[in-house]
């Protein structure tokens, strides 16, 4: 069943799920409730079985303006005791790197469609899908600099594997405005358009080619990319080794030699 959402809007067609962040007003900041609903929508979308792909964006202006700063006085535990206190907070973090850790644990394809201001929060945000795409206007910025705060929520982890560890440095280091073009030149981004409209137009038409595909393998294909970042190479070839021994379809295998074969679109079951 489909989570209640109150900062996110979710519509799902042709096995394609559009989520966006739903506070235009606010710059879509995002306050208490965005980052528990993140978990709760993504973690609904990996397990349901009509969607195949999603597209992350945001309504209105903005795409993402980072965190509401009205959070920062929830994370503390009112008490005297500064280690008490120093561990709810530690207990808050940890659950809000949960909450945005839930996209790249999703097995079906996060595609980000980014668009104007994405900043601190944001970039935390989208360091989690597995593609980035913008807008010509679209900027990014590791702000958490410019607060006097160590950025804690994934880019410093992240970041550094999507760009070259150089930039990665310099952007945390200086908290400097990084244009579409040139997150473009340096990878983060996949592609940058003129507008929002044209954008969404060719990611959505991407996800669909995506959801066209047989989703075991596409799930299976994530898993691989995401363990592969984070081991060596002899451990990732012997894990889709292990992978293909077991989760392997003959059915889905057997259903794509045909489709070629006959000059036709494969049919996958979900």
């Amino acid at each position: 069943m489909q989570p209640e959402l109150t900062t996110l809007a979710v519509s799902i067609e042709d096995h394609v799920a559009e989520v966006a962040l739903n506070r235009p007003d606010k710059a879509n900041s995002m306050n208490s409730a965005m980052w528990r609903e993140f978990q709760a929508c993504f973690e609904w979308l990996d397990r349901c079985e009509e969607v195949r792909a999603i597209i992350l964006t945001g309504n209105g202006r903005h795409f993402c303006a980072g965190i509401d700063l009205g959070m920062f006085g929830e994370l503390h535990a009112a008490s005297d005791d500064p280690a008490r206190r120093a561990e709810q907070f530690r207990q808050n973090v940890l659950a809000m790197q949960d909450n945005l850790s839930a996209l790249e644990k999703c097995r079906k394809p996060v595609l980000a469609a980014i668009h104007h201001t994405c900043i601190g929060g944001g970039i935390d945000l989208v360091c989690c899908c597995d593609m980035r795409y913008a807008t010509e206007d679209a900027y990014f910025s590791v702000r958490e600099v410019d607060i006097g705060m160590v950025a804690d929520v994934g880019t410093l982890q992240r970041l550094p594997k999507l760009i070259p560890e150089g930039v990665a440095r310099e952007l945390a280091y200086t908290g400097r405005t990084l244009p579409a073009g040139e997150a473009r030149d340096i990878g983060f981004v996949n592609r940058v358009f003129e507008h929002r409209e044209a954008m969404l137009t060719e990611v959505r038409q991407i996800a669909r080619v995506i959801a066209g595909k047989s989703p075991l393998v596409i799930r299976g294909t994530k898993d691989m990319l995401l363990y592969t970042r984070d081991h060596s190479v002899s451990d990732g070839l012997n894990y889709i080794a292990t992978w293909n021994a077991g989760m392997m379809s003959t059915q889905d295998l057997q259903e794509g030699i045909t489709a070629q074969a006959e000059g036709r679109p494969a049919r996958y079951v979900d």
